[in-house]
């Protein structure tokens, strides 16, 4: 009797259509699957060094950031990565937020107290710092060049398998997602490459070993939908908690990503940018609802500044316009219009 199973090689595959004895594979695919491997594993070996497995101790009272799988419901870990010389690491909020102790292993097994630097759950970011000699910061690359389709590669510690290496691709830019807390977080990386518990805060990494994001989060039970801060509103955020330890910022309530504008209406208005920030929904209550932006709108202006993008819009939105009156530019369907709009401090935003 024949086995059941048969060994088979590339020389035996048939495809749909061909003849018996046409090989499907060919030298050509062998070397694009090795250029396809070269690319993971140069990644992988250059930002490597510079990720860390991050081990916390909640303090008492309810934390959002609790790991249930702990003895006691207190403990939970996460990943990050050294991104100056002089120790700082960037990782998740949620992973460190209420943390009483906050320990961070290296790649070479030294184990450390850190010390936390700030928190900003708007963006799901926080910064720790740590002191040891002959520290790798992660090179850091540009989020605004990447292309949907685009090879990335994330590294974290989920379940606590230290530098976990998983591939997939850029499946989306600028999406906006709700986190657990139910706060939203806009201009996110959607990609395929596998995360999991864990993985929080580990970088995504381009082929050429730049990080590009800040793995934030998985959708479960789905397969292939997770997420990562986009590094260039990681850098922005991480200075600004270096510097205060928190990021005071105005809000003007709205969810919205970055759409590009046709050439029509930028020559229409007269723009000076080709993209703006669509409007997804408009908190009750808040600045941008008080000002009459309405779910479609989209913002091209703020007090007389081109936005281009979501990370343009934040950037804006700083201590200084709390209270400040401002306009507004924005287009709903072919019409332009300027609204002016007030914003709020994102201290005292509601928390739902």
């Amino acid at each position: 009797m024949a086995p059941l199973l048969q060994p088979v090689t590339h020389d035996t595959i048939e495809a749909p259509g061909s003849r018996p004895g046409d090989a499907v594979s060919s030298p050509a695919d062998d070397s694009l699957l090795d250029a396809y491997s070269r690319a993971v594993v140069r990644a992988a070996e250059r930002v490597s060094p510079s990720v860390v497995n991050i081990e916390v101790a909640k303090g008492p009272g309810p934390s959002r950031a609790t790991d249930p799988s702990g003895p006691d419901g207190r403990r939970g870990t996460g990943s990050g990565f050294v991104f100056t010389p002089d120790g700082f690491v960037l990782t998740a909020s949620h992973v460190v937020h209420g943390a009483a102790h906050i320990q961070v292993t290296l790649g070479d097994g030294r184990a450390l107290p850190a010390a936390m630097v700030g928190d900003d759950p708007e963006t799901d970011l926080a910064v720790v710092r740590i002191q040891a000699p002959e520290l790798i910061p992660a090179r850091l690359g540009d989020s605004g060049r990447l292309r949907v389709g685009q090879l990335v590669v994330a590294i974290g510690n989920p379940y606590g398998f230290q530098c976990t290496v998983t591939a997939g691709v850029v499946s989306a830019l600028g999406r906006t997602i709700r986190s657990s807390s139910g706060r939203l977080i806009d201009n996110v990386i959607q990609t395929d490459a596998a995360l999991n518990p864990g993985s929080s805060g580990g970088p995504l990494v381009t082929s050429a070993g730049e990080v590009i994001g800040v793995n934030t989060a998985v959708i479960l039970p789905a397969q292939g939908l997770c997420f990562a801060i986009a590094i260039d509103t990681a850098t922005f955020v991480a200075a600004r908690l270096i510097r205060d330890g928190r990021v005071r910022r105005g809000y003007i309530g709205v969810a919205g990503q970055t759409v590009p504008l046709s050439r029509r209406v930028v020559r229409r208005h007269g723009l000076a940018v080709e993209s703006g920030v669509r409007v997804t929904s408009v908190e009750a209550g808040s600045p941008a609802g008080r000002a009459g932006l309405a779910d479609g709108d989209v913002i091209v202006a703020f007090d007389g500044q081109p936005i281009a993008s979501v990370d343009d819009l934040h950037r804006l939105l700083t201590e200084a316009r709390v209270g400040v009156r401002a306009s507004l530019g924005t287009l709903r369907g072919a019409e332009a219009l300027a609204l002016d709009i007030v914003p709020g401090d994102s201290e005292s935003r509601p928390r739902s």
